[in-house]
């Protein structure tokens, strides 16, 4: 009886190493960034993006409207709608170091804040892309798209990493 018992937390044991050897590893996978260049990155996000309804921004739209100097970050892909009544935007940022993230998300968060409030009472539809937004830090870049496509801009976003 004693043996079994011994048996049976021995292969316990081996259990749980392996599942926490799978935790982690799955962990490494999903909270790592990518060596791949920016300019990788954005080209790959860029062709799959509706271009009928988001233009390219410059940097000047990008600190106008996140408060944030492109030059202060390795890279930055900056797309919205030309029209002021949609809250369309499409924004990929790839920090000089990992103490930036912060900033940077809290920047997209006042965003979003400013973006509903703007809309709130005479454009519902808008509203919901702003509370349907997606965001994802992968490493060293930020993802941000408040879109109709949103969920499918991620997916490139993910899968060019």
């Amino acid at each position: 009886m004693k043996s079994e018992k011994l048996k049976i937390a021995s292969v316990m044991k081996y259990v749980v190493f392996l599942m926490i050897v799978v935790f982690v590893v799955l962990m490494l996978l999903y909270a790592s960034g990518s060596s791949r260049p920016f300019s990788e990155v954005s080209e790959a996000v860029s062709a799959s993006l509706d271009t009928e309804n988001l233009t390219e921004q410059d940097d000047t739209a990008f600190k106008r409207n996140f408060g944030l100097n492109a030059a202060d970050y390795d890279g930055v892909m900056y797309y919205s709608s030309e029209f002021s009544i949609s809250a369309e935007e499409v924004l990929l940022v790839r920090v000089a170091d990992s103490s930036q993230v912060q900033e940077v998300t809290s920047a997209i968060e006042k965003r979003i804040d400013s973006r509903r409030n703007d809309f709130e009472g005479y454009a519902p539809e808008e509203v919901k892309l702003l509370d349907d937004a997606v965001q994802s830090v992968r490493g060293n870049y930020i993802f941000f798209a408040s879109a109709p496509k949103a969920g499918e801009y991620l997916s490139v976003f993910s899968s060019s990493l």
